[in-house]
């Protein structure tokens, strides 16, 4: 297959939804002859800031010479996006040549796009050889098809309500789910996270004899700066990402490979911080795609996101004449809380389709905003709306903001009409 057919044939496994459960995955990669096992893994779950903190990862890794596979998802515009070492995207040929040789066993046991896609970066990496490999998680931890790693160190960047269809609707029950990845002799690192969900973190290291690094004992933090600090690190953090909440996400990809590697020189954790874009290719992150007039994406998805976006945004929103939202996000969310909060921040609201089988559909949204009298319409195309909003308007705003498929979709298209 060429890669046109074969990214048509990968897509197609949507069709099959998610499986929650990892006899699939492992049969497969037992009959890839178990590439995961080659690899040396920092494993990244979290509800917010996992593709933020395991770029800030792989970005220091590089600057400090190792070479570095990254496995994150989803994409933005292209899928060779999800799978990288050292910036650089997995090639057309060996994606192609995996899914032609794989095809038979894929059909057969009818694999999930995301058991095949991380299948895929396992053996990439596994032929690639780098140093380390950083690996997001998908949905949850436990029954997630990333979770067949020993890795030398799992982090856990935050613990929010989110897919509580699927992890519980509860704080203690998406964690437990969460923390279903620490394995036994792994060193474990926690973001900031709430009292009830630290405790479950905390019961499940001592039960699996694990060694805890919990930021909150290795960060100053306020208003104007981030600190971190321990025996061999002590750095004022800065980061390229808007937001203070950015800063929280180096901090702890920092202390991570700190107390991981005992790698001490600290102007190469402020490289890797400062070139995270240019190292690893993040997008997304409070991304201003224009200036004049300002358009941002930013892919906050769930309530805590949301929050941490306007908190960033409140800073320049009184600068613009008018603030123009494009939303988008999926159905599985806490939908009405973040609708709640945007609508303080927005003089108009634009709803709008997600080409994803998870996704709110725009009906769905505007129903909801008519139940909590927010003003909002639906609007079927908003690549022209961004496209009109660049060439027209020089002091108002537009944010495109949710789903990181919604971001991805406006992007490719815009790419495309300009290409």
């Amino acid at each position: 297959m060429d890669i046109e057919s074969s990214l048509k044939k990968l897509f197609s496994l949507h069709t099959f939804g998610i499986k929650l459960g990892l006899d699939n995955i492992i049969g497969f990669l037992n009959h890839l002859g178990n590439p995961q096992q080659q690899l040396k893994t920092i494993h990244i779950a979290g509800s917010n800031g996992k593709g933020s903190t395991a770029s800030f990862i792989a970005s220091i890794l590089q600057e400090f010479g190792f070479d570095v596979g990254l496995y994150t998802s989803p994409h933005f515009v292209k899928f060779n996006e999800r799978i990288v070492i050292n910036g650089f995207q997995i090639d057309d040929e060996y994606v192609s040549t995996f899914l032609t040789e794989n095809e038979k066993y894929i059909d057969e046991n009818q694999l999930t796009f995301f058991e095949v896609t991380t299948a895929l970066a396992f053996q990439n990496f596994k032929d690639k050889k780098p140093d380390y490999c950083v690996i997001e998680t998908g949905l949850g931890g436990r029954l997630d098809a990333t979770n067949v790693l020993n890795p030398l160190a799992t982090v856990i960047t935050s613990i929010s309500l989110e897919h509580t269809n699927v992890l519980g609707d509860t704080i203690e029950e998406i964690t437990n789910e969460k923390a279903a990845i620490i394995k036994s002799g792994s060193k474990v690192f926690t973001g900031l996270l709430i009292k009830e969900a630290s405790d479950i973190i905390v019961s499940k290291c001592k039960e699996t004899n694990c060694e805890l690094f919990q930021l909150k004992n290795f960060i100053s933090n306020d208003l104007s700066e981030v600190r971190i600090f321990s025996d061999s690190l002590g750095i004022q953090l800065k980061s390229p990402l808007k937001g203070n909440y950015q800063k929280i996400n180096a901090s702890l990809a920092s202390l991570t490979i700190s107390k991981t590697f005992h790698l001490e020189e600290e102007h190469k954790y402020l490289a890797g911080i400062t070139n995270v874009i240019k190292n690893t290719g993040l997008q997304g992150r409070y991304e201003y795609y224009n200036k004049r007039p300002t358009i941002i994406f930013d892919s906050a998805h769930n309530p805590d996101g949301i929050q941490n976006f306007l908190k960033e945004f409140e800073k320049e929103a009184y600068r613009y004449k008018r603030r123009v939202l494009i939303f988008g996000v999926m159905q599985d969310k806490s939908i009405v809380e973040m609708l709640k909060l945007i609508s303080k921040f927005f003089d108009e609201i634009f709803l709008t389709k997600i080409q994803y089988e998870r996704a709110a559909k725009p009906e769905y949204l505007k129903e909801l905003c008519d139940q909590q009298n927010i003003p909002a319409k639906i609007i079927d195309n908003p690549v022209k709306l961004t496209r009109d909003f660049k060439a027209n308007r020089e002091d108002e705003c537009l944010v495109v903001l949710g789903s990181m498929y919604l971001l991805g979709e406006i992007k490719e298209q815009i790419l495309q009409s300009t290409s």
